[in-house]
């Protein structure tokens, strides 16, 4: 009688993340430094009051010395650098490790923050030079970046095209054409609303094709009040440009309780309209405030009831895109955009399953620079596609996206004690050998 042996889940081993080795390859500057922050940032009250600490210690400290005081802790962490100098010497180093670049211009506006066509087009340029700095170097291996419609489209507009698009969906290539330099008219839009309609679609277009054949660039989520705006010029610059590949990607946010159909709808679309799909799925980060809009507005709280809801529907959207991939893997792309060690091993686990290449190009992984690198690190080794979501700037351009994105990822950074305690065995290791040599 033969008895079979039970082969141990060898994913589950290697993605166990719980292996400080992973931080051998930090200086012992680094380990001190990240250390800091994440025991700073385990203080929700100073999370929440943040920006205001940073302008009470800039008026203090003047504006040198703050920057002095900033640039080798916070800045350091979490920015690359401010010019393409610094920013290469970043990205060579993660190049190093095996991990690849997602560049992130931080500039960013919400309603009442919209400050003219000249600002767009600025912004516009500063996205152009990203799409430059992504593509020209060494280190850019299939390289990403990050892009915000509403750095480039008013906010407002935004809001009025997601209310006119409930009674009367626009046809997508009514988009196209305007992108392509027709003057179009807009139902429902007054003649200022389509006049700067039209710059923000073409400024989106000279986007679009600076980096096709380049640089996949993807479009950021924001709040549900302006969501089918920025999908509908999303899907509109994939119809236009992803036809032999995606090159446009959009993001789905998992805490709502709408994003699984939303998949379902462009997986429909893509196929009807003849267009890759490029999708990063991330659980969402404005939470509490879109609570608290829907409770204000007296409608139903367009988020999941509890953490549970939410894993359930990003790991059920990562099901579909993994099984969508199998069959088509050049039609569809996912970056599956998490700290949540569980999703990172159910996606490796169903790769392996569909027969999926670790490397080939259609899943890949994604963290923020300077945050779960246990998890980054360990995913690079074994081979996966990994890619870091790297801000960059000046200190003054760089704090308020920083502290926003604190703000909004408070449960991330609340979570973070696995990470600081292997943080902490890597720093004991070190410590230890230095006192057996002496």
């Amino acid at each position: 009688m033969t008895v079979s042996v039970k082969q141990p889940d060898r994913l589950s081993a290697t993605l166990a993340f719980e292996d400080p080795s992973a931080f051998r390859v930090k200086s012992l500057g680094e380990l001190l430094r990240a250390l800091g922050i994440f025991r700073l940032c385990s203080f929700p009250v100073l999370v929440n009051n943040s920006g205001k600490l940073m302008s009470v210690a800039r008026s203090l400290l003047g504006k040198r010395a703050f920057s002095y005081m900033l640039r080798p802790t916070v800045y350091a962490q979490f920015v690359a650098g401010e010019n393409e100098s610094e920013i290469s010497q970043s990205m060579e180093k993660m190049s190093l490790l095996g991990l690849r670049p997602m560049l992130a211009v931080p500039i960013e506006e919400d309603l009442g923050e919209s400050t003219g066509e000249k600002r767009y087009d600025d912004n516009m340029e500063a996205m152009l030079e990203c799409v430059q700095i992504s593509h020209s170097n060494a280190w850019s291996r299939d390289p990403m970046m990050q892009l915000k419609v509403t750095a480039l489209l008013s906010p407002e507009l935004c809001v009025k095209l997601t209310a006119l698009i409930a009674q009367q969906p626009y046809d997508l290539n009514l988009l196209v054409r305007a992108m392509d330099g027709e003057q179009i008219h807009f139902p429902g839009l007054n003649e200022s609303d389509v006049a700067h309609f039209l710059c923000g679609l073409r400024r989106l277009n000279q986007i679009a094709e600076a980096s096709v054949n380049k640089v996949r660039v993807l479009v950021d989520a924001e709040y549900t009040y302006m969501n089918p705006a920025l999908s509908l010029v999303t899907m509109a610059m994939m119809k236009k440009f992803n036809k032999d590949g995606a090159w446009i990607w959009n993001t789905y946010q998992c805490y709502l309780k709408e994003s699984r159909s939303l998949l379902l709808e462009a997986l429909r679309l893509s196929e009807t309209e003849g267009f890759c799909l490029g999708i990063k799925l991330v659980r969402g980060a404005y939470m509490d405030k879109e609570r608290k809009l829907a409770g204000k507005e007296g409608r139903p709280d367009p988020v999941h009831k509890c953490w549970e809801d939410t894993n359930d529907s990003y790991n059920g959207s990562l099901d579909v895109m993994l099984e969508a991939i199998s069959k088509k893997p050049e039609s569809y792309g996912i970056i599956v955009a998490t700290h949540n060690e569980e999703s990172v091993r159910r996606a490796a686990k169903r790769m392996e399953e569909l027969g999926i290449a670790n490397d080939g190009g259609s899943v890949c992984f994604g963290q923020l620079l300077g945050m779960c690198d246990h998890v980054s690190l360990t995913l690079a080794k074994e081979g996966y596609a990994v890619y870091k979501s790297v801000p960059y700037g000046s200190v003054d351009d760089t704090l308020p996206y920083l502290v926003r994105r604190a703000q909004e990822n408070q449960t991330v950074l609340q979570g973070i004690r696995k990470e600081r305690d292997l943080l902490r065995k890597e720093l004991f290791r070190r410590l230890t050998l230095r006192g057996g040599r002496t």
